[in-house]
C-alpha cells in the first residue's frame, strides 16, 4: 500500500504527481505525521481554512512528503485547537503561527505573531469567511519578543527590516560576543500582500496570474503548480510540447537565477570583477527570454492548460547558440571562482550547515542538496518531462557557502544540458488545450522544483468557477530557520555572503 499508515483510508488523488488524500481526527492528524517522520518523511507545508459558511469547521492542512510521494492530511478541529507538529518537523512552527495569525487556530507554545505585525488586533482573522477582503483593521500591538541570550559580554545587533539597495523587508536580530554570532532570530512578514484573501475572490481559471507573482524571481514555478494543482482538479491531460517548454522556461529561470547569485556571491566575498561577469551574463539571458518569450522573466507564459507562447523553428538555433556560449564562460569563470585564494578564505568552511542539522529541520531545494540531501522533485518522484529528460542531481555534502557555490556552478551546466536537448527533440504537438474549471470541492496539488527549491500549490475549487482556497507554498518557509544555524560561530561581516548563499524569499513567506 503507498504511504503505508496504520489505519488510516487512503484516497488517491488526480494529477502529475503521486499523491494520496486522507481525512483525519486529531489523533489521525499526529500519528499519520509520526509515522511519515519515522520513515523519514518531511513537511511540505502546512496552512488553515475556515469552513464553517458551509456548515463545517475550521480545518487544518498538511502535505506531508513521504518516500512514495505526497500525502495530504485534512483535519476537521472540534473548536479552534488542533495537535503540534513542531517536534516532528521544526519548520512546522512558523506555519502553525501563520495559522494562527491569519485563521485563528491554535497549535504549538510559540504564541508570538509572524504575519500580523500589529496591522490588525490579535482578535481579528483576515482568512475567516465572515471577514470581507477589503476590510479595515484597528492597529494592534506591534512589538515582538525576541529570544533574549545573556552571559557576560553578550550583546544585540538589530539589522532591517529597511536595508541598503532594492530588498523586500526582513528584521535579523543577532546575539554576538565581539563579532562571533551566538545566534540569530529572523522577523519576517513586513509586507503581508492578502494574496491568499484575494485568491478566494477570483475565478478559478484565472487566479495562476496572482499565484504566479507570489514570489517574482520564481514565476514560473509557481505558474507550473498552479496549473498542475488545477489541471488535476480538472483531470486534465497536457499535451506533450507544453510539458517541454514548461520544463525549457523552469530551467532558464533556474539558470538566471543562479548566474545573478554567483555574481552577488563573488561581489560579497571580494571579487567585484565576478560580478560583473554574471551581471552581464544574466542580462544577455533576460534579454534573450523578452525576444523569445514576450517577457524577461517569462511572467504568465504558463497558463492552465498548457503555455501561452511557442518556440519557433528558428529560435531553437538561437537557444543552442546561447547554450555553447554559456557552457563556455560558465567553464572559464568557474575556474576563475575555484582558484581564487581570496573567495576560497572567505567561503570554505563559512555558513556551515551539517547533513544532521539540515536533515532535522527539513530543509529543502538547493541549500539541502549543498549539505549532501539529494532530494529533487523533478527526480524523485519525478514528473512530465522530466521523467524523460533525466535531469542529474547535483549534490555535495560540506554544507558551506562554498558548497553552495559548487552546486550553483553544476545545476547552471545542467540547466544548458537539459535546454539543448530541450530545443532538439521539442515534440510537435499541440501547446495547449482548452481547460476547464473542476467540478466544485475538486482538489488538486502542484509540487514543482523550483530554482531554490519545492513550490507547493494546493488548490480547491468553489462554486460557479471560482477559487475556494488557493495556499502556495515556497521553499523559504522551511529554509529561514536554516540560515540562522549555519551562521552560529561566525563573525557578523560573514552575514552577508551567508544570507547569499541561501538567498531566501521574503515574499514566499508572507501571503
Amino acid at each position: 500500500m503507498p504511504l503505508f499508515v496504520p489505519g488510516l483510508s487512503l484516497s488517491p488523488l488526480p494529477g502529475a504527481i503521486p499523491a494520496w488524500r486522507a481525512d483525519v481526527d486529531a489523533t489521525g492528524w499526529r500519528s499519520a505525521a509520526q509515522a511519515l517522520a519515522d520513515r523519514g518523511g518531511r513537511l511540505g507545508a502546512l496552512w488553515a481554512s475556515d469552513e464553517r459558511d458551509r456548515g463545517g469547521r475550521f480545518a487544518a492542512h498538511a502535505l506531508l512528503v513521504g518516500s512514495e510521494g505526497l500525502l495530504y492530511l485534512r483535519l476537521a478541529m472540534e473548536g479552534t485547537d488542533y495537535p503540534d507538529l513542531s517536534d516532528l518537523f521544526p519548520s512546522a512552527s512558523r506555519m502553525q503561527r501563520a495559522a494562527r495569525d491569519l485563521v485563528g487556530v491554535n497549535a504549538g507554545s510559540d504564541a508570538r505573531g509572524w504575519l500580523r505585525h500589529g496591522a490588525w488586533t490579535p482578535g481579528t482573522f483576515p482568512l475567516r469567511r465572515d471577514v470581507a477582503a477589503d476590510a479595515a483593521f484597528a492597529v494592534g500591538d506591534p512589538r515582538y519578543d525576541f529570544v533574549p541570550v545573556e552571559g557576560e559580554g553578550v550583546h544585540e545587533i538589530a539589522v532591517g527590516p529597511v536595508h541598503a539597495g532594492i530588498i523586500e523587508p526582513g528584521h535579523f536580530r543577532f546575539s554576538v560576543v565581539g563579532e562571533r554570532v551566538l545566534r540569530l532570530e529572523e522577523r519576517l512578514g513586513y509586507k503581508h500582500k492578502g494574496i491568499e484573501k484575494r485568491l478566494e475572490s477570483l475565478p478559478v481559471l484565472e487566479a495562476g496570474r496572482l499565484a504566479s507573482r507570489v514570489s517574482g524571481d520564481s514565476t514560473v514555478a509557481y505558474a507550473w503548480a498552479y496549473a498542475m494543482a488545477l489541471e488535476g482538479a480538472a483531470a486534465l491531460a497536457v499535451p506533450k510540447r507544453a510539458l517541454w517548454l514548461r520544463a525549457l522556461f523552469l530551467e532558464r529561470e533556474r539558470l538566471a537565477n543562479h548566474l545573478g547569485d554567483l555574481g552577488y556571491l563573488g561581489n560579497d566575498g571580494g571579487l567585484a570583477f565576478g560580478l560583473a561577469q554574471f551581471s552581464r551574463l544574466k542580462e544577455d539571458l533576460l534579454r534573450a527570454n523578452a525576444r523569445l518569450f514576450g517577457h524577461r522573466y517569462m511572467m504568465d507564459c504558463i497558463v492552465p492548460g498548457g503555455v501561452a507562447v511557442d518556440l519557433g523553428e528558428d529560435d531553437a538555433p538561437a537557444l543552442l547558440d546561447e547554450a555553447a556560449r554559456l557552457e563556455k564562460e560558465l567553464g572559464i569563470l568557474r575556474a576563475i571562482y575555484y582558484d581564487h585564494a581570496g573567495l576560497q578564505d572567505r567561503c570554505i568552511n563559512c555558513g556551515r550547515l551539517p547533513p544532521a542539522i539540515a536533515s532535522g529541520l527539513g530543509v529543502v531545494g538547493l541549500a539541502a542538496r549543498a549539505s549532501g540531501i539529494a532530494i529533487d522533485a523533478r527526480v524523485h518522484p519525478g514528473y512530465a518531462p522530466y521523467d524523460e529528460l533525466e535531469p542529474r542531481v547535483c549534490a555535495h555534502r560540506n554544507g558551506d557557502v562554498a558548497s553552495r557555490i559548487v552546486v550553483r556552478f553544476e545545476e547552471a551546466l545542467e540547466s544548458l544540458r537539459l535546454q539543448r536537448r530541450i530545443s532538439r527533440e521539442l515534440p510537435r504537438t499541440a501547446t495547449r488545450i482548452e481547460p476547464r474549471v473542476p467540478e466544485e470541492g475538486a482538489f488538486g496539488v502542484g509540487w514543482v522544483e523550483g530554482w531554490r527549491g519545492e513550490v507547493f500549490v494546493a488548490l480547491e475549487a468553489g462554486p460557479s468557477g471560482a477559487v475556494r482556497r488557493c495556499h502556495p507554498h515556497d521553499p523559504s518557509w522551511q529554509n529561514w530557520p536554516a540560515l540562522e544555524h549555519a551562521v552560529i560561530g561566525n563573525i557578523v561581516p560573514d552575514f552577508p555572503l551567508i544570507n547569499k548563499s541561501f538567498n531566501l524569499s521574503y515574499s514566499g513567506a508572507d501571503l
